[in-house]
């Protein structure tokens, strides 16, 4: 069972274009992923939403795997700044788990 830390996602919106609360989780973004990784984003800003930070740590390769190409904002029908929220993952990455 993933352990809840209820500041992970305060930690992560520090950025101010992390908006995964508008995501519908339609599966939209899976779809048209280039690199047909299921995780990103539908499941992964669920992670972030319910304070699920193990799970996003386990998920880093993946998290770096994306291609920021877009193509999932592009078809967003919420608008959501999938690429943006990606950036602010690595950045909390960086920040916590490599110290840097």
């Amino acid at each position: 069972m993933p352990l809840v830390d209820p500041e992970f996602l305060a930690e992560v919106k520090r950025s101010p274009a992390f908006n995964a609360e508008a995501c519908l989780n339609c599966g939209v973004c899976s779809a048209v992923c280039p690199l047909e990784i299921e995780l990103l984003p539908r499941k992964l800003f669920r992670y972030v939403l319910l304070g699920f930070k193990d799970r996003i740590l386990a998920n880093t390769e993946t998290i770096y795997s994306c291609l920021l190409c877009k193509m999932c904002e592009a078809n967003c029908p919420q608008e959501v700044s999938i690429a943006e929220n990606v950036r602010a993952l690595r950045f909390w990455i960086n920040k916590k788990v490599f110290q840097l």
